[in-house]
């Protein structure tokens, strides 16, 4: 997958080099290209935002810099994601999406925002949530991490992500490893029976406690099976949930 991403500040997605995504590069599986759109500023002092028309607070960034830094590389075929508070909430299945794609490329703001025009560039306005950041790096950070770790085989060949929590609609399950016994706290006994249906039972049933407890809201949307449904009702009805 090659990744394109446009932004003032390169040096804020250091933490690209590390950890899986950085292995992920080493390995080829990812091809990273960033593109600062100041340099594509026509102006003598290289200002690539300015102030509204109508007035107004803050400051807009300017189209002529980032229309000209995306046609400056081929992205035909690219998702061209724009960094904006008022788009699309990211999450897992989205994170998915842009896994099966060839090419992303990461539009990332400062000031104010954009100037509107520079939205016909783009096919996906894209929010971490709803909140403000000073910029769309660290978003873009995130996304990128959340997605490339989606890739065939970027986690491994025996690694998979379809456990992991919102993959499969529901919150992943507790998960132990060694000692047995640590402070008095003990692995359930489950876990270590060796019995592979006793175990995934147990697991689908703390899988649903942990989404009942933490975000009921997933279970809104959740097309449950009969079995968790008789689950859930057992949960439903427990005094407590803890």
């Amino acid at each position: 997958m090659r990744l394109d991403i446009l932004t003032l500040f390169p040096e804020m997605f250091s933490s690209l080099e590390h950890s899986i995504v950085g292995r992920a590069q080493n390995s080829g599986k990812i091809n990273v290209n960033f593109h600062n759109f100041r340099d594509f500023a026509t102006n003598s002092q290289k200002h690539v935002d300015d102030m509204p028309y109508g007035g107004g607070q803050g400051m807009l960034l300017m189209p002529q810099p980032i229309f000209d830094t995306l046609a400056s590389f081929p992205h035909e075929k690219a998702r061209v994601l724009m960094m904006d508070p008022a788009g699309r909430r990211f999450d897992q299945k989205f994170a998915e999406e842009l896994a099966k794609e060839e090419q992303l490329v990461f539009l990332c703001g400062h000031y104010e925002g954009f100037d509107e025009r520079i939205k016909t560039l783009v096919t996906d306005e894209v929010s971490l949530g709803d909140y403000v950041l000073t910029g769309g790096e660290v978003a873009a950070c995130v996304m990128i991490d959340a997605t490339v770790r989606l890739i065939p085989d970027v986690l491994g060949k025996k690694a998979s992500h379809e456990d992991d929590s919102f993959s499969s609609g529901l919150l992943e399950y507790p998960q132990y490893t060694r000692p047995e016994e640590f402070r008095g706290l003990k692995v359930p006994e489950v876990l270590m029976s060796g019995h592979h249906e006793n175990i995934r039972k147990w697991r689908l049933s703390e899988s649903l406690r942990k989404t009942l407890r933490l975000r009921p809201d997933l279970l809104e949307k959740y097309e449950l099976t009969d079995e968790e449904r008789k689950i859930l009702t057992t949960l439903e009805n427990e005094p407590l949930l803890n």
